[in-house]
Formats: C-alpha cells, sequence, structure tokens
C-alpha cells in the first residue's frame, strides 16, 4: 500500500514537457563570457608575462658583482687602447716612416697634449688603468670567494682545498704586464715629475739614449714591455669580439678546425703587431744614440734615480 502510493506521487511530481529548439546564438543581455574578449585576453597575457622587475636601492638592475666587474674590465680597456693607438704611432710607426728620431720629435709633441693633459691623461690612461686591473683582480677573488662558498670551506684547511679559479692565458699575461707598465711609467712620467716638475724634456731622444748608454736593460725590458703587452691587448680584443679558440660552439672536425685557425690568426697578428713595433721603437729609436752636451748629462741624472738599477745605470 505504501509502495504504491510512494510511486503516485513520484509520477505526480514529474511534469512533461514539449521539445524546443536549441538557439543558435548566444543570449545579448549576457555582459560576462567564460571566454574573455581579445582586448582583456591581450592585457592579461602581458600582465602575465612581464618579468619581475628586480631593482636594488639606488634602483639599479640586480645584476651579479660579476656583470659589473666584466663590463668594467671590458669598457676599460676602450679607453686605455684610445692612449695605445697614439703610442704605437708616435714610437713606431711615424719613427718607421720618417727613419729618423729628430724628424720624429716633431709628431710627438702636436700629439702628446691629447693623453698627458692634466684633463685627458686621467680619463685615457690613469683611470682606465687602474679600473682594468682592479676590476681584474676583483673578479679573480670574488670567483674564488664563490668557489670556496660552494664547497662549503670554512676554515683554513678547507680553503687550501679549494683549487683557485683556471688563470688563461691572457690573464697571465695581463699580470706580468703590470710591472712593466709601471716600470715604464715610472721611468718615463714620474722620475720627471719628482726631480724636474714635469716630463716636458722627455721625449724620443730621451729613449735613445737609454739604449745607447744602457743597451742591456733597454732591450730587455722594452723587449718584454712590447711582446707581453701586445699579445696581451690582441687575446684581449679577441675575447671581446668572440673570437677565440674557445669561443667556438661548433663540434666535430669542422669546430676544431675553426679553432685551430683563430689560434693561428689571432697570434699570427700579435706576431706583426710586436714586429711593427719592435722595428720603429727598437730598429729605429733605440739606434738614434746618445744625446750630447747638458740634456745628456740631464738625462743621465734622471735613469741614475731609477731603484735597484740606477746606480750600475749611473756608473756605466
Amino acid at each position: 500500500m505504501n509502495t504504491h502510493a510512494n510511486d503516485l506521487s513520484r509520477e505526480v511530481s514529474l511534469q512533461e514537457l514539449e521539445p524546443s529548439p536549441i538557439e543558435d546564438e548566444f543570449p545579448s543581455d549576457v555582459k560576462d563570457s567564460y571566454f574573455p574578449s581579445s582586448s582583456d585576453r591581450s592585457n592579461y597575457d602581458d600582465e602575465a608575462i612581464k618579468p619581475v622587475q628586480r631593482t636594488s636601492t639606488l634602483g639599479l638592475d640586480a645584476h651579479s658583482p660579476v656583470w659589473y666587474l666584466t663590463r668594467v674590465h671590458k669598457y676599460s680597456s676602450y679607453a686605455f687602447s684610445v692612449f695605445t693607438a697614439f703610442h704605437i704611432a708616435n714610437t713606431s710607426i711615424i719613427p718607421l716612416a720618417t727613419r729618423s728620431v729628430a724628424n720624429s720629435e716633431r709628431y710627438l709633441l702636436l700629439t702628446r697634449p691629447y693623453y698627458q693633459s692634466p684633463i685627458a691623461e686621467p680619463f685615457i690612461v690613469v683611470l682606465p688603468l687602474l679600473a682594468h686591473i682592479g676590476s681584474g683582480v676583483a673578479l679573480r677573488l670574488y670567483r674564488r670567494k664563490q668557489n670556496l662558498k660552494r664547497y662549503g670551506a670554512e676554515n683554513r684547511t678547507d680553503r687550501r682545498m679549494v683549487a683557485w679559479p683556471k688563470l688563461s692565458g691572457t690573464s697571465a699575461l695581463g699580470y706580468a704586464l703590470v710591472p712593466l707598465v709601471f716600470g715604464h711609467s715610472f721611468v718615463n712620467r714620474i722620475i720627471p715629475l719628482w726631480y724636474e716638475g714635469g716630463s716636458s724634456s722627455i721625449n724620443l731622444g730621451y729613449v735613445s739614449h737609454g739604449f745607447a748608454k744602457h743597451p742591456a736593460v733597454s732591450f730587455i725590458g722594452f723587449g718584454a714591455l712590447i711582446t707581453v703587452g701586445v699579445w696581451h691587448s690582441v687575446w684581449g680584443w679577441a675575447k671581446w669580439l668572440n673570437w677565440t679558440p674557445s669561443q667556438v660552439t661548433q663540434g666535430g672536425p669542422e669546430g676544431q678546425l675553426m679553432r685551430k685557425r683563430r689560434w693561428y690568426v689571432v697570434n699570427a697578428v700579435s706576431a706583426v703587431v710586436s714586429a711593427l713595433w719592435l722595428a720603429g721603437g727598437m730598429g729605429i729609436v733605440g739606434r738614434g744614440g746618445a744625446v750630447g752636451g747638458w740634456v745628456g748629462r740631464e738625462y743621465d741624472e734622471l735613469y741614475s734615480h731609477i731603484p735597484l738599477i740606477g746606480n750600475y745605470m749611473a756608473s756605466s
């Protein structure tokens, strides 16, 4: 009885509906859709793919110290290369063209104010040189610190177990070049500034006088300065231009051939530039002979103030 009543109530609750066709279009009164419009979607995509802005307290991009030090190291070499171009022209190319020290002096006097003036010298020579050396040393120390942190070296014994970052050939030449450059600057700029108040009397004759009076020291010193400096500079520029053998990304025999070709080309350019500089600097200026009179005696006095070898040079 109860079952029959339940079935009857269920049938009464059901309602028969006439079938109706599905509408082809969405109702016009519906403003919001499940899918966003094209304009909304573009705005959403822009917000979704917009990178997170990471800035420091100074408003600078939060790059690592390696990023900044590498760029200081790179762009400081640009400024110093301007000075190097002037210097090789004055001490090599022009003497080779004139075949005379005396005829080359006037060109030296014309161009020297561009890189030895009180305003130009700090920005073209001194500051770029110090920035290049300082950033190179800082890069090496920072990478060393990162390696120690990576391997968890906390005490002196642990630090000794962690190797220093690998020193490339270009970097090794750079470290060898530092005492040569400072020695050259000390003899030609600092000593005259200390004892004469300036370097206006320092010219190609001063260099040729040193070659004539002290040939062993002069040939060894200038030979090392030119060859080490040129090889370091050419290989450094090859790195900035992505032209070193280690920067070849192609593998297989073709990659090996490309690396070999680059090695030969970079060294050939270094050899040609070194030979050009040595030919003018040592072949012409170095054979210019000693300067006589009171100017020659003044040069001897300046050379005598060189530390360690000054007394030897004064007595020879």
